[in-house]
């Protein structure tokens, strides 16, 4: 992401990456990208024309890769990244990031993925934070037995941290199923990079039955 934008010590606002500094100017195109343009924005890639032009636009405006929004007073807030854009089947952008983040608020959700590209409507695939289910079932005195992901109660924290989502985001973003999987996504299993990003596609491709299964396919 451009490091231009930043919250001023007079003009902080929780949420956003602040304000354009003096002689930078960013704007949103009309796919939601963040560009940034002005002297800081570097001339482009030495000896690669085909990566400068990927990056950098004829007027000067570096394409960031962020999906972002400015609000009324120019504060910049980052929504998500470009190259995880979900596109429905009926058109509709989705910013993955903004529901799964929504869903992850849950103490008791450890992950959430968005699935939708080129779909009719959004689904997730949903992990659970171990310690906490245990801590919470523990309190509740409740036996989840051996696959607590199916268990009832446990269905219904899931929901109701995906009910209160879905308020958030507007309605193409809203999760209309989910499935609660038995494990947690790891580096180990492939399904997170060392680093802990989601891997999008190898999760899409490992868990294709239960999305099958979301869609009633």
């Amino acid at each position: 992401m451009d490091p231009s934008p930043i919250n001023h010590p007079a003009a902080v606002r929780h949420g956003t990456v602040g304000r354009p500094i003096a002689g930078c100017e960013v704007r949103i195109a009309d796919d939601g990208e963040v560009l940034a343009r002005g002297a800081m924005v570097f001339p482009g890639y030495h000896a690669n024309e085909a990566a400068t032009a990927e990056a950098l636009d004829p007027d000067g405006w570096l394409h960031t890769g962020d999906l972002g929004e400015l609000d009324a007073d120019g504060h910049l807030r980052i929504t998500g990244r470009k190259k995880e854009l979900i596109i429905t089947s009926a058109g509709k952008n989705i910013t993955p990031t903004e529901v799964e983040f929504a869903v992850q608020r849950s103490r008791y959700v450890s992950r959430a993925v968005l699935i939708g590209d080129r779909r009719p409507y959004a689904v997730a695939l949903i992990t659970l934070d171990a310690e906490e289910i245990t801590a919470w079932a523990a309190r509740e005195a409740l036996d989840l037995g051996l696959t607590p992901t199916t268990h009832p109660a446990v269905q219904a924290l899931v929901e109701a941290a995906v009910t209160e989502a879905n308020t958030t985001v507007s309605r193409p973003s809203r999760i209309r199923a989910f499935h609660v999987l038995p494990q947690d996504f790891t580096p180990e299993a492939g399904t997170l990079t060392p680093s802990l990003k989601l891997r999008r596609g190898v999760v899409a491709e490992r868990y294709a039955r239960e999305i099958a299964g979301l869609y009633g396919e």
